[in-house]
Formats: C-alpha cells, sequence, structure tokens
C-alpha cells in the first residue's frame, strides 16, 4: 500500500497522468496540484524535523 506523504504525491501524479491521457483534464489538473502540495508538506516537514 501507500505509505506517508511521498506514497501519496506519487499516486496523485500517476493518477493525474491518466486522467490526462483519457482526457479529463479537470481531474488531471486537480490531482497534479494535490500531489504539488503533499511534496511541498513533506519537504517542510523534513527540513522541520532536521532541524530539531
Amino acid at each position: 500500500m501507500v505509505n506517508g506523504l511521498v506514497g501519496l504525491a506519487i499516486l496523485f501524479f500517476v493518477l493525474a497522468l491518466v486522467f490526462a491521457i483519457l482526457g479529463a483534464r479537470g481531474v488531471a489538473g486537480i490531482s497534479m496540484s494535490i500531489a504539488k502540495w503533499l511534496i511541498i508538506l513533506f519537504i517542510v516537514l523534513a527540513i522541520i524535523s532536521l532541524l530539531l
């Protein structure tokens, strides 16, 4: 299964690619946006955990 933020981001990225290929650009855009924010959140939390 999908574990952690990076796994979820990869899952949403793959979903975005599939929906883009199928022509559902609205759903693909939303999935890509969610993946982008999950990666940003992961990076921020990783930096905070390294600093503490």
